[in-house]
């Protein structure tokens, strides 16, 4: 059984109000997006966040010939993603990051004062970890992503669909050729048809990485879904 994920953390420079959870994508580590916060605090952005980025365990990766590395679940097929998903795997990792988000509101954060998001295969663990999620959520956001388990969503979701309402936003490269645009497409016309509130921002050219305009949107999405509070309480 491969260990528990660990995370990096960075605290927040002013009174912690809020937490934001960023999910590396396959093969890579939470250090390989450090850097957002800390270009974030150099210019004094998000001081009240907390940011926690999480390192998936080493696992065998089909489409890696077996070969094992930091993965949040297997993947077996690049040319359809959505075939043969590794739905134990998959879930696994859903209780992870739900058990993220239950140790921020445990520590005294509101629930809708964190926000869930990631790259690649992170975007779509927190996606579909943020749907899932008991607690109501101030944000998602996947980025090069996709919808998990799409034919299961409602059974996971469950009735009463606490995050029916929360924002998420998702961003994708027009020329990405691994985690293809229609899929992007795809997950965000499942979502709406569900009803949730989804904005999806296309980048011209872009392929399988993320740009500065894409973390500039990131940035006004957490600006709209965790506003600094101040001396504001957080109840």
């Amino acid at each position: 059984m491969p260990p528990q994920p660990s995370a990096l953390s960075i605290p927040a420079v002013k009174k912690h109000t809020a937490t934001v959870i960023m999910a590396h994508g396959l093969g890579d580590s939470g250090a390989g997006w450090v850097s957002l916060a800390e270009n974030w605090r150099r210019r004094s952005k998000f001081d009240e966040v907390k940011f926690i980025f999480p390192n998936a365990p080493s696992i065998p990766i089909s489409v890696n010939f077996g070969m094992q590395m930091p993965g949040w679940y297997d993947i077996t097929n690049f040319n359809d993603i959505q075939a043969g998903q590794d739905e134990p795997g998959i879930l696994k990792s859903q209780t992870y990051f739900h058990g993220l988000i239950k140790s921020e509101v445990d520590s005294g954060i509101p629930s809708n004062r964190i926000v869930i998001g990631g790259f690649s295969q992170g975007g779509a663990m927190s996606i579909f970890s943020g749907i899932t999620a008991p607690q109501k959520l101030g944000g998602i956001f996947g980025l090069s992503s996709y919808l998990l388990l799409h034919n299961k969503v409602k059974e996971f979701v469950g009735a009463e669909n606490v995050n029916k309402d929360t924002k998420i936003f998702m961003g994708h490269g027009t020329e990405d050729p691994l985690i293809k645009p229609q899929w992007g497409r795809m997950t965000a016309e499942i979502l709406k048809k569900e009803g949730w509130s989804v904005e999806l921002k296309m980048y011209p050219g872009l392929e399988h990485s993320a740009d500065p305009d894409e973390i500039d949107d990131v940035e006004k999405f957490l600006d709209e879904t965790i506003p600094p509070l101040g001396d504001k309480p957080t109840l």
